[in-house]
């Protein structure tokens, strides 16, 4: 009788049950922040240019994948040999820019300036390139298989089509669907 005297078992119960609730609080707020900090992560690689002036950068031979540039102005922008794997570059300004040997596979190259770009040996494999210009544009070895690319820039890039990609072995022609 004595030892239950000495210990209020209701308050060491209420103790317990506060101290289960700031355990289960502190590990809730533990597992909230290792959760939110994995994203950061997986997007580290990533990079965003958005509204950028890129003029005259040097990206040559960069891992890009994923990258973003909305709306960038890149004249003269050097991409040689980079990864721009469904990299966005919609509605970016690309005249003059060296993108040889660059794969652009599954990019989103939409609304996007080509003019006197350089695109030799190309991969622009399963891009989307809708309302795309490429006035004078090289395309020598470019390899744009499963593109979508308007049918009037289809026939423009046709009368200039010549190559074969050396990485993926399509001729540039056959790429583009040309008779």
């Amino acid at each position: 009788m004595l030892l239950f005297k000495l210990f209020d078992f209701k308050a060491i119960k209420t103790f317990l049950k506060r101290l289960l609730g700031l355990i289960l609080v502190l590990g809730l707020a533990w597992l909230w922040v290792l959760l939110s900090a994995t994203p950061a992560y997986a997007q580290e690689s990533r990079i965003n240019y958005t509204n950028t002036n890129l003029n005259n950068r040097d990206f040559s031979n960069l891992d890009l994948v994923g990258s973003v540039f909305v709306s960038a102005e890149m004249r003269g922008t050097n991409f040689q040999g980079s990864d721009l794997t469904n990299a966005i570059l919609t509605m970016g300004v690309l005249l003059g820019a060296n993108l040889e040997g660059a794969n652009l596979t599954g990019a989103l190259v939409d609304r996007v300036t080509l003019d006197n770009a350089k695109m030799t040996n190309a991969i622009f494999t399963e891009a989307t390139m809708t309302r795309t210009r490429f006035y004078d544009a090289e395309i020598t070895g470019a390899d744009f298989t499963d593109a979508i690319i308007d049918r009037y820039q289809v026939s423009l890039l046709c009368d200039r089509a010549s190559g074969v990609n050396p990485v993926t072995g399509v001729s540039t022609r056959e790429s583009l669907g040309c008779r």
